[in-house]
């Protein structure tokens, strides 16, 4: 028997588009609050006039020291607790890692590793407090296996990986659960970074897919009873396998 998610607060970054907004109104289907973190402040003004009053804009730029640091009690002052903390935002680079920069690596790393921990960081002690609350990142696929097409990516997906083994342990007497969702190539924002060959491949071979279908995944990993950890859900396309 699944848990009921009705009534409870979401927190989304990264939720303006892609998987973030696919999580967003999967939540709110599901009768949540959802408190959808962004950067892009006339996107959220757009899409919170368009979901209603269970929809709370947050403007982050998770990439800024200060503003990352003031997201969650700033998201606190907005609404009364936060029972999902689902870091979602994220950045891509592929490709040989001679052919990246140092400055992109860093705001790579700083988005996919730095934020995740300290967004996670200043959520616990709240959670811990009340003795419940989930928290969930989008991982990757690539956060298991050696991607040599995306080394840096992979790389930091694989310490995000670490991370969450890791404090999924600490937090389980606190009624924390940890959890990660790892996607294989999702049609989002995110693949225009993609090496053009592989991209091509990708979208002849099928193996490609929609946001929905990690947000779907995200809703069963959400409902399990409390008892229960899906520590770690693997979604990928069919016919990734062959890439």
């Amino acid at each position: 028997m699944s848990e009921s998610l009705k009534g409870k607060v979401a927190v989304v970054t990264g939720a303006a588009s892609g998987i973030g907004l696919a999580a967003v109104e999967m939540l709110l289907r599901n009768g949540c609050t959802v408190v959808m973190v962004d950067r892009n402040e006339a996107a959220l003004a757009e899409l919170v006039a368009k979901y209603g009053e269970h929809a709370v804009a947050q403007v982050t730029d998770l990439l800024d020291f200060d503003s990352c640091n003031a997201m969650v009690p700033e998201i606190l002052a907005k609404v009364a607790r936060i029972d999902i903390l689902y870091c979602n935002a994220g950045a891509y680079i592929g490709g040989d890692l001679w052919e990246s920069d140092p400055a992109t690596i860093d705001r790579m790393l700083n988005l996919n590793v730095n934020a995740v921990m300290k967004n996670i960081h200043a959520v616990m002690p709240h959670m811990m407090e009340r003795g419940s609350g989930d928290i969930v990142v989008t991982n990757s696929i690539a956060g298991h296996y050696p991607a040599y097409w995306e080394p840096v990516y992979s790389g930091s997906k694989w310490a995000i990986t670490s991370f969450m083994q890791g404090i999924r342990r600490q937090m389980i007497p606190y009624g924390v659960k940890v959890a990660q969702i790892s996607p294989g190539p999702v049609i989002s924002a995110l693949l225009a970074d993609w090496p053009e060959e592989n991209l091509r491949k990708a979208k002849e071979a099928g193996a490609l897919m929609d946001p929905e279908e990690v947000a779907d995944a995200l809703e069963f990993m959400l409902t399990r009873k409390r008892q229960v950890t899906v520590r770690d859900l693997i979604v990928m396309p069919t016919a990734f396998e062959r890439m």
